[in-house]
């Protein structure tokens, strides 16, 4: 037998309507008033980084005819030619760049090894669930922080007058970047554990480093290696633009060709990093996802 919903009076039905009317109102407000703030911070941004959309448009020609130069030959026997018609020719380096591209995982396998050894012992200390001194808490999380916040870039150019050119500058560089990074990370992930397995290994009379070791670290392994992982995927991009400063592979004869107008060299040694990054992320992709079900089937 069907039913009809009751409806209530219209004296009842009123009060509510104007209500909801009223907070879709407020709701609208807010949101224009976002949109405003958010324009108005804009234009500011944009006035002091002297951003000039005028010129910016009037140089759009410019950007589409480096492009364009980017896939046809500017020398040889095949002149204005597009550089796929001669992938031997376009691909004269691929031997000397396949050097310098494993120089680049190499450098980026390194900085990241040590960055998540060191990002691994720091994030016990970070964790606020564990029980370290409060200044040794704060005092890793603001070395944690120190770490993150300062460019990659920035570092290896402060190791390249250091210890001079070459990869070593690239590996410290990414090796400091990745501990604060992953060390974050690395805490957050501690923080979120059962505490009981930690309390039962307390009770039994375990030393903090026992119970970090037998209660701790087999809870956070497998995300621990998945974020380790991720960032290596992310600093193999990083370590292709290190030879910019001079710490070494694939970076420093890419920033070469683009300085001397190698436009055809510069489009090649492209297309490698990128088919290198594309496979590295697909590769680590695979492993992220076989540790993650790894972790929910146990």
């Amino acid at each position: 037998m069907p039913t009809t919903l009751p409806r209530l009076p219209d004296h009842r039905l009123r009060p509510l309507a104007e209500a909801y009317a009223s907070a879709v109102r407020a709701s609208r407000l807010r949101f224009l008033v976002g949109l405003v703030v958010f324009a108005v911070v804009v234009l500011v941004a944009a006035r002091f980084a002297e951003v000039d959309l005028v010129r910016m448009a009037s140089r759009l020609g410019a950007l589409g005819d480096y492009v364009g130069r980017l896939v046809v030959f500017d020398s040889g026997d095949h002149v204005g030619r597009p550089v796929i018609v001669a992938p031997g020719e376009w691909m004269w380096g691929l031997t000397h760049w396949a050097k310098l591209i494993g120089d680049t995982l190499l450098i980026a396998y390194a900085g990241t090894l040590l960055g998540a050894v060191a990002a691994f012992f720091l994030s016990f200390m970070a964790a606020r669930n564990l029980g370290r001194h409060p200044m040794v808490r704060v005092g890793v999380k603001r070395l944690l922080e120190f770490c993150r916040t300062v460019p990659e870039l920035v570092f290896a150019l402060i190791f390249v007058i250091a210890f001079g050119l070459g990869p070593l500058p690239g590996v410290l560089a990414l090796a400091i970047h990745t501990t604060g990074a992953l060390g974050k990370l690395f805490s957050e992930v501690v923080e979120n554990i059962d505490m009981k397995p930690v309390e039962g290994t307390t009770a039994t009379g375990g030393s903090w480093w026992q119970t970090v070791r037998f209660a701790v670290v087999p809870q956070v392994a497998a995300n621990f290696a998945s974020y380790a992982l991720l960032r290596f995927e992310i600093n193999v991009r990083g370590a292709s633009v290190m030879g910019f400063v001079g710490a070494g592979g694939i970076g420093q004869d890419l920033i070469e060709a683009i300085r001397k107008f190698y436009y055809a060299d510069v489009s090649a040694i492209l297309v490698l990093i990128i088919a290198t990054v594309m496979v590295i992320d697909l590769a680590t992709e695979r492993l992220r996802h076989s540790l993650t079900a790894t972790e929910a089937r146990a």
